[in-house]
């Protein structure tokens, strides 16, 4: 007997297990938030606006645009949009309308659902169908008429999600019911989710839709808690407002949390209870032993992209590493992790990580010729350089990002992390950019906290590192171009450099 699997079990089985439990948390800061839910009001709400989608005329298969920070409404949507037969497509909102504009016209978007905040982006956007969220309430969330049925198809597209790291124009990620069933479900399961779960979206819900949290929480009957903006010391208030056991962040976002408990009164919440799960970018390693040291919680590594739905491999703390010293532990935590049950990792001749896994995407929208560069061969070609040892999995760089100097290979993850260990560095970047004797020149982007030479970086790394891979060049900056989840987007950071060249090699 065969039985689809779609996005909709999730709420179906909180609504029959949990229906009076507090389903969501919105964030008060929002410009207009609802009020807590429980799951079986989250389900008259999620009917409510696939009721609307059909009152519209907009039929299965049709996309649906979000454009939103963290909200109810936004979580609402993935089960009353993909529930319901429609494909989501949750935009970053930290777009320009010219971006967002094009995500829209690309995916063929029918319907523009927008926060308020966000009301001039979607009105230069244009849309055939266009509601702000928590003004035009009235005509979405309020309806009790049933939606029309949608049998299921696990198959069949259930959100686009547009990329935004590594190259100029995004591409749509479309990812099924069951690569997202199948996500949610073995995520879940390696973090050990359980109904006592109060998870803190401090991750946008938009980027891979939210790793999944949306569906594996509400699976398990499980508490959301929405943070709309990301801010360390708001992290640390929630934490123990509701008793938080779960977020996912980029180190970025922990980062502010351990500058916020320099003036945080009395004891930092969440010691031996909160579990944070890390990815977007390798971490360094004195990061990872503050997060377990002065915030007592537990660091658990993963890896993965939009288009594995991501989760791919996990390093979470064992027995067998407990004996060894804790900068040793922070090290093995810090790698990308072992394969997650399902799922299949290895390395190309050229160096590249590639996986096959059930969470796979199935195509790149409209755009045949990357998909099929994607999949060649049947399996994901991640773009990322790695290696595997005794069954984990380390990112070395992305393979454009490799530094080509002299005729050796750098890798600029490594020597990002040993500048991060320097005391006045905040953030980093390391690019190759165009030398006539070199190649490339290995060159640091710093933003620093305390007054620090060019030279005194130098020698720093060169105490670390052999002497090829210390940068030979030092940019003191203000900020780092990064996504939404704290990724740098060092095609941005190379434009200065590499702009007026037809080749991004040298």
């Amino acid at each position: 007997m065969f039985y689809p699997l779609t996005i909709n079990d999730f709420l179906d089985r909180a609504v029959t297990v949990f229906p009076d439990r507090m389903a969501i948390h919105d964030d008060p800061l929002a410009p207009v938030a609802w009020e807590p839910i429980t799951y079986s009001q989250l389900a008259a709400r999620a009917n409510s606006l696939a009721a609307s989608l059909d009152a519209l005329g907009v039929p299965v298969g049709a996309r649906v645009a979000v454009l939103s920070q963290n909200s109810s409404r936004l979580l609402t949507c993935f089960y009353g949009v993909s529930g319901f037969g429609r494909v989501l497509v949750p935009v970053n909102f930290r777009l320009t309308a010219t971006e967002v504009a094009y995500i829209v016209e690309h995916s063929g978007a029918e319907v523009l659902l927008v926060d308020p905040a966000l009301r001039e982006v979607a009105e230069q956007v244009g849309c055939r169908h266009t509601f702000v969220l928590g003004e035009d309430d009235d005509q979405l969330w309020t309806r009790t008429d049933e939606p029309q049925r949608w049998d299921g198809d696990e198959s069949a597209t259930a959100t686009i999600n547009y990329t935004s790291g590594t190259t100029a124009r995004p591409k749509g990620v479309q990812l099924t019911h069951r690569n997202l069933w199948l996500n949610a479900v073995t995520f879940g399961w390696h973090l050990g989710v359980d109904e006592s779960e109060v998870y803190l979206h401090t991750l946008p819900m938009f980027h891979a839709n939210g790793w999944g949290m949306p569906y594996a929480i509400t699976g398990f009957g499980g508490t959301h808690v929405v943070l709309r903006q990301v801010d360390g010391a708001e992290i640390l208030r929630r934490v123990a407002e509701h008793g938080v056991t779960l977020m996912c962040a980029a180190p970025a976002v922990l980062s502010a949390v351990l500058e916020a408990t320099r003036t945080w009164e009395g004891e930092v919440p969440g010691r031996d209870r909160v579990r944070v799960v890390v990815a977007g970018a390798p971490p360094p390693t004195r990061l990872i032993e503050r997060i377990r040291d002065e915030l007592g919680w537990e660091f658990i590594q993963i890896y993965g992209l939009t288009e594995t739905s991501p989760f791919l491999t996990m390093s979470r703390m064992r027995d067998e590493w407990r004996p060894l010293p804790g900068d040793e532990q922070a090290r093995l935590l810090g790698r990308a992790g072992a394969p997650a049950i399902g799922v299949r990792v290895a390395i190309a001749s050229d160096g590249e990580v590639v996986v096959a896994s059930n969470h796979n995407l199935e195509a790149y929208w409209q755009n045949p010729e990357e998909t099929q560069r994607a999949q060649e061969g049947g399996v994901f070609h991640t773009g990322d350089g790695g290696s595997l040892e005794g069954g984990y999995l380390t990112i070395k760089d992305r393979k454009k990002d490799v530094i080509v100097t002299g005729g050796e290979n750098v890798s600029s993850i490594e020597v990002e992390d040993v500048l991060a260990s320097h005391p006045a560095v905040a953030e980093v970047a390391v690019i190759g950019i165009p030398d006539e004797k070199w190649g490339e020149l290995v060159t640091a982007l710093v933003v620093t906290t305390a007054e620090v030479s060019e030279q005194d970086l130098i020698a720093h790394c060169r105490e670390r590192l052999a002497g090829y891979k210390a940068p030979k060049r030092i940019d003191f900056r203000t900020e780092l171009a990064r996504t939404a989840t704290g990724k740098l987007q060092k095609f941005k950071l190379r434009q200065d450099f590499w702009g007026d060249r037809d080749r991004q090699v040298n």
